[in-house]
């Protein structure tokens, strides 16, 4: 088992990355409001999928290719930070929406809500960027690495599941809610852009671990 100060710290990493706008959270909010809470919770299935796969990419070895091959990192980190901006400029341009804005898409199939989260989360930047920071959280001198990887990646998983189960089942009424409030929406807006780019500068400007 990881230190205790191991778990808590990447309890909380987890905790904060769930929690800041971005593109697991915008996909599922899109999709509860449009086919309701049942298809938010099935397309978070496939999200959790997403999330099972990078951990055992950690915990297997395959992530510390990045650092084995030159400039590999630094372009999954611009890559990340890029993704971040265009974004965050979604959020913030002339006629942007907010993710609890109703909309209207297309209805689709539980396979394909399944399979769309799981290709969405694959491709979120801020899970890659957790996962190749997951061996700062293990003691080599401890137990097994491979089992302190598995735990680690367990606690992630659960926060991260639940975390975004409660905003799918919530977004309808958050959405009913902002709906009649326009300048909430606004604010809403422009606060996730802030938060959005404020993330990309930090990976963009992060220095490459040792």
């Amino acid at each position: 088992m990881p230190h205790a100060t191991a778990l808590l710290g990447f309890a909380l990493i987890s905790l904060g990355i769930v929690l800041t706008p971005g593109p697991n959270m915008i996909y599922l909010i899109s999709r509860s409001i449009t086919q309701g809470a049942p298809a938010g919770i099935v397309s978070l299935g496939g999200v959790a999928l997403g999330f099972v796969f990078y951990m055992l990419c950690a915990a297997f070895g395959i992530t510390a290719l990045l650092f084995a091959v030159p400039y590999a990192y630094d372009a999954l980190r611009f890559a990340g930070a890029a993704y971040l901006l265009w974004l965050a400029w979604q959020a913030v341009k002339p006629g942007g929406r907010s993710p609890f804005q109703v909309r209207k898409l297309a209805k689709d199939s539980p396979r394909k809500l399944f399979a769309m989260g799981f290709v969405t989360n694959l491709l979120n930047p801020k899970i890659a960027m957790l996962y190749l920071a997951l061996p700062q959280f293990i003691d080599p001198l401890g137990s097994s690495v491979l089992a302190q990887s598995l735990v680690l990646g367990s606690i992630q998983i659960a926060i991260s599941v639940s975390v975004n189960a409660m905003i799918a089942l919530a977004a309808g009424s958050i959405a009913l809610c902002l709906t009649g409030r326009p300048g909430w929406l606004l604010v809403q807006r422009y606060l996730m852009g802030t938060v959005l780019a404020g993330l990309a500068v930090r990976m963009a400007f992060e220095a490459k671990r040792a």
